[in-house]
């Protein structure tokens, strides 16, 4: 596989922390990432962490006036063979199937005409919730896959769906998105 790159967006969730173990599995593999990092992802990983991992900048502010004097979110948008949500929460989820953008991962989602993958995470009730469910289908509609969630035990000390899938199961997934992309 040729040079391939995706942009990784991180929402908040206690499962953030495996995006950091995706970025070396996508590393591994010759798949280099860029990152956005929302606000409540910050809570979990940190911009020093992920820039490390990425060798690249991690953008976290849609009115940063270096990076948006550019059109910043745009670039970013389109300057990836793949945009990957991992962890997706249902936040993130609900504004990209409702067309919000208010901060900029929920912008560069709407901006972007490359593929999107997600990969949810999220306690079992949250995503057995009927909006929750009906925003999925949908955003697989509208062309979005998905990886997972997985069963499993939770954070929060439930078990069930909703469980972030491991990164070498989304870093699988995104392969091969991008193999099927340069076919």
């Amino acid at each position: 596989m040729s040079a391939k790159r995706i942009l990784l967006i991180i929402g908040g969730g206690i499962a953030a922390y495996k995006s950091l173990e995706l970025v070396r599995e996508l590393s591994r593999r010759g798949i280099s990432s860029r990152a956005i990092l929302t606000r409540a992802g910050e809570q979990f990983v940190t911009p020093l962490s992920l820039a490390a991992l990425t060798k690249d900048k991690v953008y976290t502010d849609l009115f940063s006036l270096t990076d948006e004097a550019d059109m910043g979110h745009i670039e970013l948008s389109r300057s990836a063979d793949l945009v990957v949500v991992a962890p997706a929460t249902a936040d993130l989820i609900g504004k990209l199937a409702g067309g919000l953008a208010n901060d900029l991962a929920s912008t560069t989602l709407l901006a972007t005409d490359k593929p999107v993958l997600l990969a949810p995470a999220m306690n079992v009730r949250m995503w057995q919730h009927p909006a929750v469910q009906r925003n999925i289908q949908t955003l697989q509609q509208d062309g979005v896959e998905l990886v997972g969630p997985d069963e499993g035990d939770m954070a929060c000390g439930e078990y069930g769906f909703g469980r972030l899938s491991e990164p070498v199961s989304i870093a699988d997934a995104i392969e091969g998105r991008l193999s099927r992309r340069s076919a």
